[in-house]
């Protein structure tokens, strides 16, 4: 601002806002022009839906306040104030353009794609879990029919062992009734020729007795058994006895044949003293005891039978 020349006119000082002003309302009306470009450019295109916000500004610019008015001769006239310029509304937010078709029809076919492949991925997933519950199905049928054919092949061993242990069995007891029948008939056979090896010895005793006297050697062999006889008999088989334990509780009962010799031609048990190693011991003593003592008068029983107890033989 330059100051009044002496002596002249008083005037108004200009303030710098002016300019500021007028560079406003130019750039307003810029805006004012693209906007209104911008919406006829938008109103030829497919109408869309947008939402925007409207923004209702107003400005005003105060006037300056005034400065100390100087003592002038003559006032001047006062230029006219710059006319308030209105800001314009803020353009409307513009929405994002709408994809146009062929990019929707991409991302369909894409969509597409992917839940096709998704498909693809769960049959492919859904047929290996069923293959693998075919394959442990089909596993456990194999044990299943095996431990069946186990089970199957060990009831038939099983049965097979018990039809050969019937079968030894009646083996074994046709066996045994065979040897009992076997043992029978020598035992008969025995006895035979024991009686007539008796009958023989009988004949050739009688016979030589007869010459010399009365027979009484024949009638004496059928004659009863004495006690001393028999205890003669016994103590001759205890001494030949070979048994080391001590039980009381025992007793066997044989039948002894001889011939007039004393020599022993037959023995058979009668009874039993429930222990076959005593009874084997027994049988051992009086075979080993042939022949056997003879009566005073020297002649013998053909058959007698004889208990051996064991407190009496030791």
């Amino acid at each position: 601002m330059k100051p009044a020349t002496a002596g002249g006119p008083y005037k108004v000082p200009r303030h710098n806002e002016g300019w500021r002003s007028i560079a406003l309302a130019v750039a307003m009306h810029a805006v004012l022009l693209l906007f209104l470009w911008v919406g006829v450019s938008w109103q030829n295109n497919e109408p869309t839906e947008v939402q925007a916000e409207i923004w209702d500004m107003k400005v005003q610019d105060a006037a300056p306040a005034e400065p100390t008015p100087e003592p002038k001769p003559a006032p001047e006239p006062e230029p006219e104030p710059a006319p308030v310029v209105k800001a314009p509304p803020p353009p409307p937010v513009e929405a994002p353009p709408t994809p146009k078709e062929p990019d929707i029809a991409l991302e369909r076919l894409k969509a597409k794609k992917k839940l096709e492949e998704k498909k693809l991925a769960e049959a492919k997933e859904a047929k290996l879990k069923q293959e693998a519950e075919e394959k442990q199905a089909k596993l456990e049928a194999k044990k299943l029919a095996e431990k069946k054919l186990a089970e199957q092949k060990l009831k038939e061993e099983k049965e097979q062992a018990e039809k050969e242990k019937k079968e030894l069995a009646e083996k074994d007891k046709k066996k045994a009734a065979a040897e009992k029948l076997a043992k029978e008939k020598a035992e008969k056979a025995d006895k035979a020729a024991k009686d007539k090896a008796f009958a023989a010895e009988m004949s050739r005793i009688t016979g030589s007795a007869a010459k010399g006297s009365t027979g009484t050697a024949a009638q004496s062999t059928g004659g009863r058994v004495d006690g001393g006889y028999q205890a003669a008999i016994r103590a001759k088989i205890k001494s030949n006895l070979v048994y080391g334990t001590v039980d009381d509780t025992l007793s066997a009962t044989y039948q002894i044949t001889q011939l007039p010799s004393g020599e022993i031609i037959g023995v058979r048990k009668t009874k039993g003293s429930g222990s076959a190693a005593y009874d084997n011991a027994i049988e051992n003593a009086i075979a080993k005891s042939s022949p056997l003592p003879k009566k005073k008068d020297g002649t013998v029983e053909r058959e007698f039978t004889a208990d051996f107890n064991m407190k009496d033989m030791h």
